[in-house]
């Protein structure tokens, strides 16, 4: 049983004309968008047909129009969820103003759920009579009744009227200025396809709308992350700065943020090289200390090891030769 679904389920990609055809076909309503079952009325009945007795329907109103109203039906949908343990959170908020992205969303969920409880099989179910019980549930069967009608009406309308074209279009051709203001006059019957652009336009810029609020969400991370007070000053969170507050979008901002690592890169090398030399420099000279003290250790040892006869020649040596260290 499917409760929780990912956005990348199959369910998310069911079109809103077939979520309609869906909805009239099971609760016998006449809905021609889907933001019109946005009162919460249409998901309780959804879901007493795929669990019959556990919506108490005279708690549902399908005459909601205010959002507190609205926010009651959705109380019992809540409740039906929490008995049947389901945990599929429910957006009240944005449901109840209507916006179709978020209607569709949701309605796309509760076919999948349908479809999952013994395969959406209703067996029995009579809508209108258990819509009766609901406040508001009667207008909704006659005004769909009605709906339904006179769109039989309206297909069966040609067939009758089929044996009086001819004489129609004799008249048109007799008459051509009758019948140029004859259309003239009539209204123009392409309001449902603006409709539907319409609707269309909507998903797109809800859609667009969701999109821009996450990723500005992203950027509002990653600024906090920069000015926190261990790494504010990196030269890698100034170039991050750099881009983030560009006031216009040019490609010349990525190079200067780039120059700036450059540059930074570049101070920390000058910046350790003194360091360097003076190591080299305390090398060279405690490796010369070391050699000075091996060779004195090394003539200590020669003296000591020479005969007292070899000491006295040495000195000798030094008498003759005129050292100032003899004294006469």
């Amino acid at each position: 049983m499917a409760t929780n679904i990912g956005m990348m389920d199959s369910a998310y990609f069911v079109g809103r004309s077939e979520i309609l055809t869906w909805i009239n076909s099971t609760l016998q309503l006449n809905l021609s968008k889907v933001e019109e079952a946005c009162s919460g009325a249409v998901h309780c009945q959804l879901m007493d047909a795929v669990h019959p007795g556990m919506v108490p329907m005279h708690k549902v109103n399908f005459d909601a129009k205010n959002e507190y109203e609205m926010i009651q039906n959705y109380k019992v949908l809540q409740d039906v969820f929490n008995k049947l343990k389901i945990t599929k959170h429910i957006e009240v908020s944005k449901l109840v103003k209507g916006r179709p992205l978020d209607n569709l969303e949701f309605m796309q969920w509760m076919k999948r759920y349908c479809d999952s409880v013994n395969g959406a099989l209703m067996n029995g179910y009579n809508p209108l009579e258990r819509r009766e019980a609901c406040k508001g549930g009667k207008e909704a069967s006659k005004k769909s009744a009605q709906s339904q009608s006179s769109s039989k009406g309206s297909t069966a309308a040609p067939k009758t009227h089929s044996s009086h074209n001819a004489r129609r279009n004799d008249a048109s051709s007799a008459n051509p200025s009758t019948h140029a203001a004859i259309k003239s006059s009539k209204p123009s019957v392409v309001v449902p396809a603006y409709d539907e652009q319409i609707t269309e336009l909507k998903l797109s810029v809800d859609s667009l709308e969701k999109e821009r609020d996450f990723y500005f969400a992203k950027l509002r991370d990653i600024e906090i992350l920069c000015q926190s007070p261990g790494i504010e000053h990196l030269p890698i969170v100034g170039a991050i700065q750099r881009i983030l507050y560009a006031a216009d979008d040019n490609a010349s901002v990525v190079a200067e943020a780039q120059a700036m690592m450059a540059s930074a890169q570049q101070k920390e090398a000058e910046s350790l090289s003194p360091i360097a030399e003076l190591s080299e420099e305390r090398t060279t000279s405690e490796t010369q200390k070391r050699k000075n003290i091996l060779n004195l250790d090394i003539d200590a040892t020669g003296i000591a090891n020479l005969s007292p006869r070899q000491r006295l020649s040495d000195v000798s040596d030094v008498h003759c030769s005129g050292s100032p260290l003899m004294t006469y």
